[in-house]
């Protein structure tokens, strides 16, 4: 399959263009919107919990306070692709069915279509929360550069879900929306909202070890020790190392299923 991959990188690329265009096609501002809605998001959960709830600065296990909107945007910027990507590529299969049909089109390259299509906007708000802490102070450090590890773990993951998930749905339509269901409890358990390291004194240990056997969590708090608390992933040697089993076993079991139903795939769409 990675050889697949590898050997139609340019046809992915195109097609991820053309899903990234096809989006907002028809609408006044178009791709803007894709921009837009986050922003919209991100301002609305400010006012709520910063302002509204008063939350103030968040601190980390690193000692490090953050204004509550940066410390927001550093975690929901991984979110929000992980999210999009999983919940659009559920159905990728369904929406790409004319090319499914095409006995010579190798289908196992559509989910990686769009993981990259959405690479566009998460770029985009990594340079945003990136501004957003110079205008506070945080500046580039070479912990910085972790981002790069952090969105290709985050990759991994998602594409050995889509793989399921797509699979799944062809059989079972009810799949999109059980992803959704869990999209929408899993921003509130990754978490995001609410900080972790300081209510980790609070909750019982049983949640603790719950909450971070959560690969999501390894991402998400990545992201700000990046951003915020300059802290190496080979600090958490164990959670990496929980992450990337844990990503290898979906993968595996993802591009598996996906193998096994893909000659039904036609019949099914």
């Amino acid at each position: 399959m990675i050889k697949d991959i590898i050997t139609n990188k340019k046809l992915i690329a195109k097609l991820a263009r053309n899903d990234f265009k096809q989006k907002f096609a028809g609408s006044t501002l178009g791709v803007i919107w894709a921009f837009v809605q986050p922003v919209i998001t991100v301002l609305v959960y400010w006012i709520v919990f910063d302002k509204a709830l008063n939350q103030g600065t968040q601190g980390t296990k690193a000692g490090i306070s953050a204004p509550f909107v940066f410390w927001l945007s550093a975690g929901i910027v991984p979110w929000f692709y992980f999210s999009e990507v999983l919940s659009a590529g559920t159905v990728v299969l369904h929406e790409y069915n004319y090319l499914v049909k095409k006995v010579v089109f190798p289908i196992d390259v559509l989910p990686f279509v769009k993981a990259i299509s959405s690479i566009f906007v998460h770029g985009f708000f990594v340079l945003f929360t990136l501004v957003v802490g110079l205008l506070y102070g945080f500046g580039l450090t070479p912990y910085t550069l972790q981002l790069i590890y952090y969105f290709v773990a985050m990759i991994a993951l998602t594409i050995g879900l889509i793989y399921l998930s797509s699979a799944l749905c062809v059989f079972f339509k009810d799949m999109a929306q059980l992803i959704n269901i869990f999209l929408q409890v899993g921003v509130w358990a990754t978490p995001i909202m609410w900080n972790f390291d300081t209510m980790i004194d609070k909750i019982p240990n049983w949640l603790v070890i719950l909450l971070q056997l959560n690969p999501m969590y390894y991402i998400t708090s990545g992201y700000r020790d990046s951003f915020i608390s300059q802290t190496g992933f080979w600090t958490r040697p164990w959670l990496t190392l929980y992450f990337w089993c844990f990503t290898v076993i979906v993968f595996a079991l993802g591009t598996h299923v996906f193998r096994k139903l893909q000659p039904q795939f036609a019949d099914a769409l």
